[in-house]
């Protein structure tokens, strides 16, 4: 295919958050839409994640978006028209409270999400151990569970999003990598990259991880930086280990076990960072750190894991904020750049956020709040609080 100079809007990242912002800015009547991507579609940090949503939050905000979030994976395959099996899996987050102030949190979280529609539950540690007969959690002071948060196959959920976004026209330019911008009167005026420039008055910058960069290519400080996290799976094991996400805050961990008998886990990078040299959160490597503190953490916390195999472990990257919030909307300084940043939660929120993004550059206005999400936040000394996040 030749290449194309001109686009009415241009999406940079083949994530989830990218594909998807792609997809609903056509569908929304953007008439040339181009989605770049440096490697291939869900590449980066959307096909190495755990691919979990859920809708237990302690914010509004987060609540509202987890819960359509929820709405739209149940019936991604059909919302979409495309004949893909995303392998969702929905047996409900499991969130263990580990001291008196945790649980009351819980408590807190749980009756906000009931008055906003989400059916979530305080449970006592029987009726816990009754959702996941193989934990081991005598220390925890209390739960939270709600039984339609889950997760799917984020590479095929990615892919629906690409081959939906293919029927309808949006072009999609992988191994392209974006070097630069044109700016001119405070707009953005186009997009260079490796392959040639593309004029446009409209740019979505969904680079996850990588967002800040491409944003300081335009003179722009968008608040956003890599930080890389570690995941294992096991060989398969007889069903009912951990048939739920089994998650803590305070200690950071997750473990959930697919249908097919393999258990994830993973962490945050705090428990297990030893390194005294500088850690570079762009290298993609694993570690013998996590993988030592991850399995001794399986065998505590799920005893029948003990003298499985470890069969693989990888490493991807959140996309951090200074609030581990969302940052999401139109540069102040720059007309017609727009950055879509999840917050460490790209593939969760992605179908949602891509979607609101789209209105608010069609429309003008948005069917679900993402205005708060803007990072001019920061300068003005708001921060989001959330407290059900790592």
């Amino acid at each position: 295919m030749s290449w194309k100079k001109t686009a009415d809007a241009v999406v940079i990242g083949g994530g989830m958050m990218g594909i998807a912002t792609a997809y609903y800015l056509k569908k929304l009547g953007v008439k040339d839409v181009a989605l770049l991507e440096k490697n291939t579609v869900a590449s980066g940090s959307t096909g190495r994640c755990a691919a979990s949503f859920r809708a237990q939050w302690g914010g509004e905000l987060n609540i509202t978006l987890g819960k359509a979030c929820i709405d739209r994976f149940e019936h991604l395959e059909e919302h979409l028209g495309v004949d893909l099996d995303i392998e969702r899996y929905q047996n409900g987050y499991l969130l263990v409270a580990y001291t008196d102030k945790q649980f009351e949190q819980f408590k807190k979280n749980v009756a906000l999400q009931n008055s906003m529609g989400v059916e979530s539950q305080i449970l006592s540690h029987a009726e816990a151990m009754e959702i996941c007969p193989g934990m081991c959690v005598d220390d925890a002071a209390g739960f939270s569970y709600y039984k339609r948060d889950g997760h799917a196959d984020p590479m095929i959920s990615t892919f629906a999003y690409q081959e939906a976004s293919k029927k309808i026209g949006v072009r999609i330019e992988k191994f392209t990598e974006v070097t630069g911008f044109k700016v001119g009167d405070g707009c953005v005026r186009g997009v260079v990259t490796n392959k040639g420039a593309i004029a446009t008055d409209t740019v979505v910058n969904a680079a996850g991880p990588w967002a800040g960069r491409v944003g300081a290519l335009a003179g722009l400080n968008i608040p956003a930086k890599g930080e890389r996290h570690e995941i294992l799976a096991t060989e398969p094991v007889d069903w009912g280990v951990c048939p739920t996400m089994l998650m803590s805050f305070e200690p950071d961990y997750y473990m959930f076990q697919r249908p097919h008998g393999s258990i994830l886990a993973g962490c945050g990078p705090n428990m297990y960072r030893k390194e005294a040299a500088p850690f570079d959160d762009y290298e993609m490597e694993d570690s013998w750190n996590f993988l030592e503190h991850m399995t001794g953490h399986l065998n505590k916390l799920l005893p029948r894991t003990r003298g499985i195999r470890v069969v693989r472990q990888w490493a991807g990257m959140y996309d951090i904020t200074p609030d581990l919030q969302p940052v999401i909307g139109e540069a102040d300084e720059m007309k017609g750049f727009w950055v879509n940043v999840s917050g460490a939660r790209g593939f969760m929120f992605g179908p949602v956020a891509g979607e609101m993004v789209a209105e608010k550059i069609v429309k003008g206005s948005t069917s679900l709040p993402i205005d708060e999400f803007h990072w001019r936040r920061y300068a003005e000394g708001r921060f989001l609080v959330e407290p059900s996040i790592a």
